[in-house]
């Protein structure tokens, strides 16, 4: 079994092409993939998923009254970001041999249409980094979208166009579908508009392991696995039951090759519409923790701790001052269910605690000394207690006589291009920076040799300043560069 895992490599379904041969050039390093690794592919493919109403499909099921649904209420996504792949050492800006040659980088994926008054949610890994979203419905209108937020968490965004009377798919439960039902996946694929697959649900609460962690940031994977034919450029498409319900957000494929092999992934539709609700509400997650530390129970580790069951999540840790500590849970317990969900893993687990908010009271069932019992748990926040998170404040400065406005960046974000540090160019209007070729989204690592961490350390060295100026970072492509002027 390891040896067919290791075999296979699961490919987020990105969705960005690089039209330009001097980025594939350079970026060969970066973009180089290794089979035996999980990464994001330059596409994303669709992830289907099976909901049935509790009968079982027949031979002959119908798929149109499903399929004329979603196709209306999916939409055709595709980004833009303009870069830059100006490369330079010291010598060339000191001698002026800037060398520029922006591209546009562009990118597809799909959305869901999910309110009438134009909200539509996708996979944050489509729209990331993109300067321009454009939107085109199934009926070829075509939008600019604003970002509403974002979750790197679960993969999920939020987007809105400026449209009403707009088709649109209602949730269903994605608690309720079971393996083996049917499912149909829409999206756009290749570039081919409007494409509907089919397939049954082939697993539930899959962790594969593609989300990355970050600062106060732990990923949440509990996908459903189908073998619809999906293909880079169904993320974010949707995942429908045969009543045209949403189910799931497509998201993810395994394959060695990038493409459809029969492995697909979605984020199950009860995890997104609570991202979805607090991203519309608060512009930012409102994430409840139970404040355990648990692990899967596998048959050595049941023989190690005595244990008549391999089913659920073993409680190995206490938050100290944490809602499980608060409400009784003791290390040993194993938890089986949250209010009525069956739990037979960690995964599964943390997908049950996501669609809560802190301050929202459930009902844990543990088997605790062979003996079940049921503990109401009050959830918590990341600060341990029980109050809304506001966004975090994002801190910014403009530094007018360079026309340039500088942002704080998260630690996350810099740790995927295994930077500890740096300050990114928000906005710019005209000025030096403009002129010299740096494009909003440069993130400065250091100027003049200096490391830049916050923007007052930009400030402490660009405001004022006379004589030549040196500035390295790097691009969202993950495209290095410098820049050399005098102030």
């Amino acid at each position: 079994m390891k040896k067919l895992i290791s075999s296979v490599f699961v490919a987020a379904l990105g969705g960005v092409f690089a039209l330009s041969a001097n980025y594939f050039i350079q970026a060969k390093d970066l973009n180089s993939e290794d089979s035996s690794q999980i990464h994001y592919s330059p596409y994303q493919a669709p992830v289907t998923l099976t909901t049935y109403a509790g009968t079982e499909a027949a031979p002959n099921t119908d798929f149109t009254f499903a399929a004329e649904k979603s196709l209306n209420a999916v939409v055709h996504i595709k980004t833009t970001i303009e870069q830059s792949n100006n490369i330079n050492s010291p010598l060339d800006w000191y001698f002026g041999n800037n060398h520029r040659q922006p591209y546009m980088q562009e990118g597809i994926g799909s959305g869901v249409i999910i309110s009438n008054d134009g909200y539509i949610v996708t996979n944050n890994h489509v729209i990331n980094g993109a300067q321009k979203i454009e939107v085109m419905l199934n009926d070829k209108r075509n939008y600019v979208a604003e970002v509403i937020g974002a979750d790197p968490s679960t993969d999920i965004a939020l987007i809105r166009i400026k449209e009403k009377d707009l088709p649109f798919l209602a949730y269903g439960n994605s608690d309720h579908v079971k393996v083996g039902e049917w499912v149909l996946a829409a999206g756009n694929p290749f570039n081919l508009n409007s494409t509907v697959t089919a397939g049954i649900i082939s697993a539930k609460g899959r962790n594969i392991n593609i989300l990355e962690q970050g600062q106060n940031r732990q990923p949440i994977e509990s996908f459903i696995q189908t073998d619809a034919a999906i293909n880079p450029g169904n993320s974010g498409g949707a995942l429908v039951n045969t009543g045209g319900e949403l189910i799931g957000i497509n998201t993810a494929i395994a394959s060695n090759n990038g493409s459809y092999q029969g492995y697909a992934f979605a984020v199950p539709v009860n995890i997104v519409k609570k991202i979805v609700a607090d991203l519309a509400e608060f512009g930012y997650v409102q994430r409840a923790y139970v404040g355990v530390s648990i692990r899967d129970i596998d048959s050595k580790f049941a023989e190690q701790k005595n244990l008549k069951q391999l089913k659920g999540a073993y409680v190995n840790g206490l938050t100290t001052g944490g809602a499980a500590e608060d409400a009784g849970i003791k290390i040993g317990d194993i938890v089986t269910s949250v209010e009525n969900n069956r739990v037979t893993s960690v995964s599964e687990f943390q997908e049950q605690i996501s669609k809560y908010r802190p301050s929202d009271k459930v009902n844990i069932t543990m088997i605790r000394n062979e003996k079940e019992v049921i503990i109401p748990v009050t959830l918590k926040n990341i600060d341990n207690t029980t109050a809304i998170i506001k966004k975090p404040v994002t801190e910014r400065m403009e530094i007018n006589s360079l026309g340039t406005v500088f942002e704080e960046v998260d630690a996350a974000y810099l740790a995927k291009f295994k930077s500890e540090n740096g300050v990114k160019v928000a906005k710019l209007s005209n000025g030096k920076l403009a002129s010299v070729g740096i494009k909003e989204g440069f993130i400065i690592t250091t100027i003049n040799k200096k490391k830049m961490s916050t923007v007052k350390d930009v400030q402490a060295v660009l405001e004022n300043k006379s004589g030549s100026v040196l500035i390295e970072g790097f691009y969202p492509n993950g495209i290095w560069a410098s820049y050399g002027f005098g102030l």
